[in-house]
């Protein structure tokens, strides 16, 4: 099965899906990244928190921590993502080339302006994709209702999606961890509901079978 994970920064995907990817990865598929930025921003006191640099480098190191086949890397800037031809572009070159049997993308309900733009294009280039998923890869708050209704079992990946994480050293610095404590803390909850001890919950778009 070849796989593909749309992200608008290096650390969405392996926010939102790294524990389901790694499990593609270890069954055998084709698990192809995309990431539309190169992911360095500044602050509103226009000083550099992460450079583009740093970004591609943690980047690297997570998806070979996943087990990614290839990362693709898009050279929108960080913040200033829209839903515009050129992304539809990049992302429909990569649907047909690598020839996609399931796409995860973000939640189109996100309120991080590139996570929305990202996550349009993502369903625009993906129409003929037969299985689509979208993942959340943030704790803030939307209008929109996050309708997690699919469930995979991460219980023997969690230790290498929360590597991966770990991999973005520059952000987990900055973050305090947190991101790792909150998204553990997700993965159990959606485990008890289904059971297991991790598991990652997606909202579904489409799911032909075979």
């Amino acid at each position: 099965m070849n796989i593909l994970a749309i992200g608008a920064h290096f650390d969405d995907i392996e926010l939102g899906c790294g524990g389901t990817l790694a499990r593609h990865a270890r069954q055998g598929d084709n698990v192809y990244i995309f990431v539309a930025t190169t992911s360095g921003f500044t602050n509103y006191k226009n000083e550099s928190v992460r450079g583009d640099d740093i970004a591609l480098m943690e980047g690297r190191a997570a998806m070979e921590v996943l087990g990614a086949t290839e990362l693709i890397c898009g050279n929108f800037q960080t913040l200033r993502v829209e839903f515009v031809e050129e992304l539809n572009v990049q992302i429909l070159r990569i649907v047909e080339e690598k020839k996609i049997d399931l796409a995860f993308c973000h939640w189109v309900g996100d309120i991080h302006h590139d996570h929305q733009a990202v996550a349009k294009a993502s369903l625009h280039s993906c129409r003929h994709v037969p299985r689509m998923l979208m993942y959340r890869s943030n704790w803030y708050h939307s209008t929109c209702e996050f309708r997690g209704n699919f469930y995979v079992d991460i219980t023997d990946t969690w230790e290498t999606k929360q590597a991966a994480i770990l991999a973005h050293e520059s952000e987990v610095e900055r973050t305090g961890k947190k991101w790792v404590s909150f998204f553990k803390n997700e993965a159990e909850n959606a485990g008890q509901r289904i059971g297991v001890k991790y598991a990652e919950v997606f909202e579904l778009i489409k799911w032909l079978q075979r």
